[in-house]
């Protein structure tokens, strides 16, 4: 076969396999590491050492993969755009981020790239190939806007502007040589003067095409595994774990019919969100039965509880007095426990101090002082 025919043949065997997207190209250095290396060194990653670990890796595919010559990127698409929000099913909610409310993107994503690359060695006897779905040293969205499948947007993203942005890569780079088909080629930059992504942020993590991990509302529930900031606990609002804000206000985002809307249909959620107050409560038994099939289930037990700590007093802010009560009550019971987690003492007594030290939503204004005369009284915080 020609590397024609070779990509040809790849490319409907990806689409048999369902991918919304595919694409292939050359597999030399990414291009943007020199951007990385100034990303890490101004710690911008956060705790995410392995990114620094790995950085050679990262930037050379040949260390991921010996000789290998090409590249295939993949997508499949976790949520069809214009589906409404289901109706909350708790007053406290506990948000999850749509590309975790499904099965395992890992696993389903992986299965099938498996399935393809052990077709090819069959058919080419002695080709090798590197399998990867977000957990090896690679940079996917670069390649996967050089294989044709979107740009990079100014919330890092990659955006296909068919499909828009709420996509899952994988591929794998192999020895064989693919030559990309005519149709295939580079999306140019959409984003244009647009700034929603980033007036939308409520951590202002996010300037023109970069993204301040130590400050992401993704990164603090999943990856970060120390007490958060106290501003950034205010700002996290009812996200429990993972965030989608940024995709959900891109005008690239918005409703259109599309027949590839199908390809959702293997990340149907299993669940939206959890009450935060459960959460809270919950044992390794109760996170083991919720997370089995889920990307979430790498998440530390006593991470999952302090970000509902911080959901719940969010939440409670702006709660009916019963809701606050109960929600200071459970807080205060978390404080002061002394069997209780570190991580999760400290956020419940930030929230604790909180609600303690704000009025009630719906509350009269405090009368003003008569002329001459002065008033104390806590300065309440603002309101995530």
């Amino acid at each position: 076969m020609t590397p024609q025919e070779r990509t040809r043949h790849v490319l409907e065997r990806c689409r048999s396999l369902g991918f919304a997207a595919a694409g292939v190209a050359d597999a030399g250095p990414p291009a943007t590491g020199d951007l990385l290396r100034a990303w890490l060194a101004q710690g911008s990653h956060g705790t995410m050492a392995y990114l620094a670990d790995q950085l050679a890796e990262r930037l050379d595919p040949q260390l991921v993969q010996p000789g290998a010559k090409s590249v295939l990127m993949v997508a499949d698409l976790y949520h069809a755009r214009g589906t409404p929000e289901p109706p909350e099913t708790h007053r406290d909610p506990g948000r999850i981020a749509r590309y975790a409310r499904g099965r395992n993107y890992h696993e389903v994503i992986k299965r099938r790239l498996h399935r393809l690359a052990d077709e090819l060695r069959e058919l080419f006897p002695g080709s090798e190939h590197r399998s990867f779905v977000d957990t090896a040293p690679v940079l996917e969205r670069e390649f996967a806007a050089r294989c044709g499948l979107g740009w990079i947007a100014k919330n890092t993203m990659l955006i296909h502007p068919r499909l828009g942005s709420y996509l899952l890569l994988g591929g794998f780079f192999t020895t064989l040589e693919l030559a990309p088909p005519p149709e295939q080629h580079s999306f140019p930059d959409h984003c244009g003067t647009c700034t929603r992504c980033i007036d939308a942020c409520p951590t202002q993590a996010i300037t023109p095409y970069r993204v301040e991990a130590s400050r992401c509302i993704s990164y603090l529930t999943i990856e970060h595994k120390s007490p958060i900031a106290d501003d950034l606990m205010a700002a996290m609002g009812d996200w429990l774990a993972g965030c989608d804000i940024c995709q959900d206000v891109c005008p690239h985002n918005s409703p259109r019919a599309s027949s590839t809307d199908r390809a959702a249909e293997p990340y149907a959620p299993r669940y939206h969100g959890f009450s935060a107050a459960g959460v809270l409560d919950w044992s390794p038994d109760d996170r083991q039965r919720a997370f089995t099939t889920s990307a979430l289930k790498r998440i530390p037990l006593a991470v999952l509880r302090r970000n509902a700590a911080i959901v719940l007093a969010n939440f409670a802010m702006n709660a009916t007095p019963a809701e606050r009560q109960a929600a200071t009550e459970r807080l205060a019971r978390a404080t002061n426990d002394p069997a209780e987690d570190p991580l999760v003492r400290h956020a419940a007594a930030w929230g604790f101090r909180r609600l303690a030290g704000s009025p009630p939503a719906g509350d009269p204004p405090a009368a003003q002082p008569a002329p001459g005369r002065s008033a104390t009284s806590p300065r309440p915080e603002k309101p995530a």
